[in-house]
Protein backbone atom coordinates (compact mmCIF):
# COMPACT_ATOMS: atom_id res chain seq x y z
CA UNK A 1 0.00 0.00 0.00
CA UNK A 2 2.72 2.45 0.62
CA UNK A 3 4.62 1.50 -2.64
CA UNK A 4 1.40 2.23 -4.63
CA UNK A 5 1.14 5.46 -2.63
CA UNK A 6 4.85 6.51 -3.29
CA UNK A 7 4.62 5.84 -6.86
CA UNK A 8 1.55 7.66 -7.76
CA UNK A 9 2.86 10.95 -5.50
CA UNK A 10 6.41 10.65 -7.72
CA UNK A 11 4.98 12.43 -10.87
CA UNK A 12 3.50 15.04 -8.62
CA UNK A 13 6.53 16.04 -6.91
CA UNK A 14 8.12 15.56 -10.26
CA UNK A 15 5.72 18.36 -11.74
CA UNK A 16 6.30 20.80 -8.69
CA UNK A 17 10.18 20.73 -9.26
CA UNK A 18 10.04 21.31 -13.23
CA UNK A 19 7.54 24.21 -12.49
CA UNK A 20 10.12 26.71 -10.84
CA UNK A 21 10.10 29.97 -13.36
CA UNK A 22 13.35 31.79 -13.95
CA UNK A 23 14.93 34.43 -11.06
CA UNK A 24 15.66 37.70 -12.58
CA UNK A 25 18.02 40.01 -10.59
CA UNK A 26 17.40 43.62 -11.25
CA UNK A 27 20.21 45.63 -9.48
CA UNK A 28 19.59 45.03 -5.54
CA UNK A 29 15.89 43.62 -6.14
CA UNK A 30 15.23 39.86 -7.08
CA UNK A 31 11.85 38.76 -9.11
CA UNK A 32 10.90 35.95 -11.17
CA UNK A 33 8.11 38.16 -12.96
CA UNK A 34 9.65 37.91 -16.55
CA UNK A 35 7.36 40.96 -18.06
CA UNK A 36 8.77 43.01 -15.41
CA UNK A 37 12.68 41.84 -15.63
CA UNK A 38 12.33 42.67 -19.44
CA UNK A 39 10.90 45.65 -18.70
CA UNK A 40 13.79 46.70 -16.68
CA UNK A 41 16.44 45.20 -18.26
CA UNK A 42 17.13 42.59 -15.79
CA UNK A 43 19.34 39.85 -16.16
CA UNK A 44 18.68 36.03 -15.39
CA UNK A 45 20.42 34.28 -12.24
CA UNK A 46 22.13 30.82 -12.76
CA UNK A 47 21.16 28.01 -10.59
CA UNK A 48 17.93 29.76 -10.16
CA UNK A 49 18.08 29.59 -6.17
CA UNK A 50 18.17 32.36 -4.26
CA UNK A 51 17.23 33.06 -0.69
CA UNK A 52 16.26 36.83 -0.22
CA UNK A 53 16.36 37.85 3.71
CA UNK A 54 14.31 41.19 4.01
CA UNK A 55 16.00 43.55 6.78
CA UNK A 56 16.06 47.00 8.64
CA UNK A 57 17.16 49.75 6.19
CA UNK A 58 20.62 50.69 6.74
CA UNK A 59 20.70 53.33 9.36
CA UNK A 60 22.18 56.86 8.12
CA UNK A 61 24.70 58.64 10.02
CA UNK A 62 23.40 61.70 11.81
CA UNK A 63 25.21 63.93 14.45
CA UNK A 64 23.28 64.20 17.23
CA UNK A 65 24.13 66.48 20.11
CA UNK A 66 24.38 63.31 22.54
CA UNK A 67 27.36 62.00 20.72
CA UNK A 68 29.42 64.94 21.85
CA UNK A 69 28.25 64.77 25.15
CA UNK A 70 29.90 61.22 25.28
CA UNK A 71 33.42 62.58 26.28
CA UNK A 72 32.60 64.42 29.36
CA UNK A 73 32.84 62.63 32.29
CA UNK A 74 30.00 60.25 33.88
CA UNK A 75 28.33 61.82 36.48
CA UNK A 76 29.67 60.77 40.09
CA UNK A 77 27.48 59.90 42.93
CA UNK A 78 28.36 61.65 46.57
CA UNK A 79 30.45 59.68 48.79
CA UNK A 80 28.23 58.22 51.31
CA UNK A 81 25.60 57.02 48.44
CA UNK A 82 28.56 55.01 47.19
CA UNK A 83 29.35 53.76 50.52
CA UNK A 84 25.62 52.96 51.24
CA UNK A 85 25.51 50.60 48.26
CA UNK A 86 28.81 49.06 48.43
CA UNK A 87 27.86 48.27 52.09
CA UNK A 88 24.39 47.03 50.89
CA UNK A 89 26.51 44.97 48.10
CA UNK A 90 28.67 43.68 50.72
CA UNK A 91 25.82 42.32 52.85
CA UNK A 92 24.05 40.73 50.21
CA UNK A 93 27.32 38.87 48.87
CA UNK A 94 28.41 38.00 52.46
CA UNK A 95 24.24 36.48 52.95
CA UNK A 96 25.07 34.57 49.37
CA UNK A 97 27.84 32.92 50.59
CA UNK A 98 27.01 32.10 54.16
CA UNK A 99 24.40 29.83 52.17
CA UNK A 100 26.66 28.52 50.03
CA UNK A 101 28.84 27.72 52.34
CA UNK A 102 26.10 25.68 54.67
CA UNK A 103 24.78 24.14 51.23
CA UNK A 104 28.45 23.18 51.04
CA UNK A 105 28.62 21.41 54.13
CA UNK A 106 25.70 19.49 53.89
CA UNK A 107 26.92 17.92 50.28
CA UNK A 108 30.33 17.08 52.08
CA UNK A 109 28.42 15.60 55.15
CA UNK A 110 25.96 13.58 52.39
CA UNK A 111 28.62 12.84 50.16
CA UNK A 112 31.18 11.56 53.26
CA UNK A 113 34.19 11.30 51.80
CA UNK A 114 33.06 9.29 48.59
CA UNK A 115 31.01 6.71 50.22
CA UNK A 116 27.81 8.53 50.73
CA UNK A 117 25.14 5.86 52.69
CA UNK A 118 22.93 3.65 50.40
CA UNK A 119 19.75 4.30 50.45
CA UNK A 120 17.03 1.26 50.14
CA UNK A 121 16.29 1.56 46.28
CA UNK A 122 20.75 1.70 46.02
CA UNK A 123 20.98 -1.52 47.45
CA UNK A 124 19.08 -2.97 44.80
CA UNK A 125 19.98 -0.99 42.06
CA UNK A 126 24.13 0.08 42.06
CA UNK A 127 24.18 1.64 39.14
CA UNK A 128 21.92 4.47 41.07
CA UNK A 129 24.15 4.90 43.49
CA UNK A 130 27.09 5.72 41.22
CA UNK A 131 25.21 8.18 39.48
CA UNK A 132 24.10 9.66 42.89
CA UNK A 133 28.18 9.41 44.50
CA UNK A 134 28.94 11.23 40.54
CA UNK A 135 26.31 13.96 40.76
CA UNK A 136 27.26 14.80 45.00
CA UNK A 137 30.80 14.94 43.43
CA UNK A 138 29.58 17.28 40.82
CA UNK A 139 27.23 19.36 42.80
CA UNK A 140 30.21 20.33 45.65
CA UNK A 141 32.75 21.12 42.86
CA UNK A 142 30.06 23.63 41.39
CA UNK A 143 29.34 25.15 44.95
CA UNK A 144 33.20 25.55 45.74
CA UNK A 145 33.85 27.08 42.10
CA UNK A 146 30.67 29.65 43.63
CA UNK A 147 31.90 30.12 46.70
CA UNK A 148 35.07 31.48 45.45
CA UNK A 149 33.65 33.93 43.04
CA UNK A 150 31.31 35.01 45.86
CA UNK A 151 34.89 35.53 48.19
CA UNK A 152 36.38 37.81 44.49
CA UNK A 153 33.33 39.42 44.38
CA UNK A 154 33.39 40.29 48.03
CA UNK A 155 37.72 40.70 47.64
CA UNK A 156 36.88 43.96 44.79
CA UNK A 157 34.18 45.83 47.19
CA UNK A 158 36.14 48.67 48.45
CA UNK A 159 37.31 47.94 52.15
CA UNK A 160 34.39 49.11 54.56
CA UNK A 161 36.03 52.33 56.29
CA UNK A 162 35.41 52.08 60.00
CA UNK A 163 35.12 55.29 61.68
CA UNK A 164 38.41 56.27 63.48
CA UNK A 165 38.37 56.75 67.59
CA UNK A 166 36.62 59.71 68.37
CA UNK A 167 36.56 61.49 65.03
CA UNK A 168 33.06 62.35 64.07
CA UNK A 169 31.27 61.07 61.26
CA UNK A 170 29.47 63.62 58.92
Amino acid sequence: MKKLLVLLSLPLLGSLAWSQSTIYRCGNEYTNNASRAKEQGCKPVDGGHVTVIHGAPPATAVPSAPAARSNAPAPRADNAAQRARDSDARAILQGELAKSQERMAQLELEYNNGYPERTALELRNPQAHIERTASLKAQIARHQSDIDGLRREIARLPAEAAPAAGVPVN
